[in-house]
């Protein structure tokens, strides 16, 4: 569903992304991981088209991404960023509400879509009716998720949805958007930081370090075999922080 080949990317003199290969198959879940300023949260906007590769491809459905078809591919992804990303002078049902309207559904449509995605992502009448300034971290990452469901794209991109949510909220999230994964099959791109996420909501993990990737393979493939010292210590800084909370 999503082919990176040897993409590069640097901003002035600053190289983020180097000859970077992978691709994301069909219905799969991959997570990029990574220190800050690895490159996850440059390859994700790459992936959706707000920045062009300096070298490479990459390719959505086996269709080149470049300027003349961006707008075309682009309905092809969903894309969730850290703190749902809402219009602060529009209440939720407003939020969602647009996304119809930009590609001419009905207000029937548009009702009959954002009770589906409520029921599917657990989020009340009520707080649909709110501004974003009235709702909780864990409802406003929700509503943006339903958002980027809307049209019922075949590809998600998530970056970073959970790192502003306190334990208990993102640990409920994590759960119920395992879940939607499960029941749409949608292809899913994942940004973050931590590890066991990354190992708990997706089939692979492509660790980053300095623009390219150190080691990809599941959760279990990152402890018990990391491919170099880099890799060794981003595991055990886990499990320290792990050790030092309880």
């Amino acid at each position: 569903m999503i082919k990176i080949a040897g993409i590069s990317k640097s901003f002035g003199s600053t190289i983020v992304l180097s000859d970077l290969s992978f691709d994301v198959p069909d219905g799969s879940t991959t997570a990029l991981l990574g220190l800050s300023g690895s490159g996850k949260t440059t390859l994700l906007k790459l992936v959706c088209g707000l920045h062009f590769p300096d070298a490479g491809e990459i390719s959505i459905s086996n269709e080149v991404l470049q300027s003349g078809n961006l707008d075309a591919l682009r309905k092809k992804m969903g894309y969730v960023i850290q703190d749902g990303g809402l219009f602060p002078h529009l209440t939720a049902y407003a939020n969602l509400a647009i996304v119809g309207e930009e590609v001419g559904f009905s207000k029937s449509d548009i009702v009959k879509r954002i009770q589906e995605l409520a029921e599917l992502t657990k989020i009340s009448g009520t707080v649909l009716s709110r501004y974003p300034r009235e709702i909780s971290g864990g409802q406003k990452q929700r509503i943006g998720i339903m958002r980027a469901l809307f049209l019922d794209p075949p590809i998600l991109l998530l970056d970073e949805p959970f790192g502003a949510l306190d334990p208990i909220t993102r640990s409920q999230l994590q759960s119920d958007l395992k879940e939607i994964f499960r029941k749409m099959r949608k292809t899913v791109l994942l940004v973050t930081h931590d590890l066991f996420e990354a190992g708990f909501l997706a089939e692979r993990i492509l660790l980053l370090n300095h623009g390219q990737i150190a080691q990809a393979g599941t959760l279990r493939e990152l402890i018990e075999k990391p491919a170099d010292d880099f890799v060794k210590l981003f595991v055990s800084s886990h499990h320290l922080i792990m050790e030092s909370s309880i």
